[in-house]
């Protein structure tokens, strides 16, 4: 097996620098598609099955990349590279058009791209990691990229509420996305591909070991049918803690998709007292009733920028979270399954709070200790999970392990509305109920972890 030298804080840096840009993407789509698609005229009941394209996608797109880049080898990008680049690229156009969709199913479709091409950029990051450092850097490797994806989010959340306090208009007529939303998506766009070509020319990869035995299982494996064959084959031989860290990850992930998809409408109406207004038609509309309306739209919107930025201190958190991890497990022992269950715990506690809120501000504390369940998600299960996979086989057993983030998105995406109303009620807040539950049972599923290996390990490893 190939020895890995230890990378310094500088190289793994860079190498993960690129997940900026990925999380850029991802909190504008988690922030304001819900906002989005509200404009364009969806109830709040409609929103989950408006999003369950981005699952989908994932659910295809992650174990194909994933085997796709195990079995690739440019001599200037490498194996992982060349995917962040065609990924960004793509990302970045999508961005640029999402928010001026005029159609509520344009601006699905456009969800249903920008998820693709993300997830194209994404999978070999994950893999990356793994790639480069040797086990005893694994946790401090995944808790850099959750530095920085904290860094990402705080700001990207913050972005419409940013452009909107710099004169940039926050109001637009009934079905159009305010000019504050399409310009932080503009920005979100440029920062996503400037961010992965950083990535792309401060990193290189090491080549396979024997590549003459490389390119033979390259051109054994090449085709869709043999890639599929393969991912398959993969699937049926899926190790066992990676099965139990699923059970984990499906609870975990079912309540960030309560969030992304339900905040928005969740706390401008439970907290703000702003729900977005019906649209109505100017030309056969009374003054009184364009007036009334403009008013309740205008609340809806610095509503939502509000909620936008309280959603960013869930970033902000998880980037103390991470900083914290990356001082520790630079030089000493932890033990990854606690510290990831009482950060669940923690999570859960934020959401749950959010029902008994009576004014903003206490938002704060809620998305911050959401924020500690986010930044052990985005580090802790992939640390543990590396550790007991064959190196060769690295690139589809994250893409395959990324089932278990997607599949719940798609059971809440389909069953999220009926399953909070049937367990606490029809208001929207309901659904921040459901998702602190959710929580609760995967801090518990994480005594399911029992591999010493995947638990723990020591520095001088």
């Amino acid at each position: 097996m190939q020895q890995k030298p230890k990378l310094s804080f500088w190289q793994i840096w860079n190498m993960s620098f690129g997940f900026l840009g990925i999380q850029f993407g991802y909190a504008l789509q988690g922030g304001f598609m819900s906002r989005i698609f509200e404009t364009l005229g969806a109830d709040e009941h409609s929103l989950p099955l408006l999003w369950i394209a981005a699952p989908l996608t994932g659910l295809i797109v992650q174990p194909i990349i994933g085997q796709m880049s195990d079995n690739t080898w440019h001599p200037r990008f490498g194996r992982r590279r060349p995917y962040f680049l065609i990924g960004a690229i793509l990302a970045s156009i999508t961005l640029l058009f999402v928010p001026h969709s005029s159609a509520l199913w344009m601006a699905a479709g456009g969800l249903w791209i920008l998820d693709a091409t993300m997830n194209i950029s994404m999978e070999p990051f994950r893999a990356l990691v793994a790639d480069k450092l040797p086990d005893s850097q694994r946790s401090f490797g995944f808790v850099v990229q959750t530095l920085i994806i904290g860094v990402s989010t705080w700001v990207a959340s913050n972005l419409p509420l940013l452009v909107s306090s710099l004169g940039v208009s926050n109001e637009a007529d009934p079905g159009v996305v305010p000019m504050s939303v399409k310009v932080a998506f503009g920005i979100g766009a440029a920062i996503f591909l400037l961010a992965i070509l950083y990535t792309v020319f401060t990193t290189d990869e090491y080549p396979p070991e024997d590549m003459e035995a490389f390119r033979a299982e390259q051109k054994e494996n090449s085709g869709l049918v043999n890639t599929l064959r393969e991912v398959g084959k993969n699937i049926g031989n899926m190790p066992l803690t990676m099965k139990k860290l699923g059970v984990v990850q499906f609870f975990s992930w079912f309540a960030f998709f309560c969030m992304w998809s339900m905040a928005n409408p969740a706390l401008t109406d439970h907290v703000y007292g702003a729900a977005k207004p019906e649209a109505i038609e100017y030309a056969v509309s009374s003054a009184a009733q364009i007036e009334a309306y403009q008013l309740a739209d205008r609340a809806f919107n610095d509503a939502s920028n509000q909620v936008g930025s309280y959603m960013g201190n869930y970033g902000l958190s998880s980037m103390l979270f991470a900083l914290l991890l990356t001082l520790w497990t630079a030089k000493r022992r932890i033990n990854r399954k606690y510290v990831h269950m009482f950060s669940l715990f923690a999570g859960a506690y934020g959401f749950i709070s959010m029902y008994f809120i009576t004014e903003p501000s206490m938002l704060t504390l809620s998305f911050v200790c959401i924020g500690f369940s986010w930044g052990s998600i985005l580090s802790m299960p992939y640390a543990m999970l590396s550790s007991t996979l064959d190196p060769n086989k690295m690139g589809v057993y994250m893409g395959i392990f990324n089932m278990f983030i997607v599949i719940p998105q798609i059971v809440a995406a389909t069953s999220l509305t009926v399953i909070y109303k049937s367990l606490f009620g029809a208001e929207p807040i309901n659904a921040m109920l459901l998702a602190g539950s959710s929580l609760v049972i995967a801090g518990l599923a994480n005594l399911l972890i029992t591999n010493r290996h995947a638990v723990t390990y020591t520095p001088s490893e």
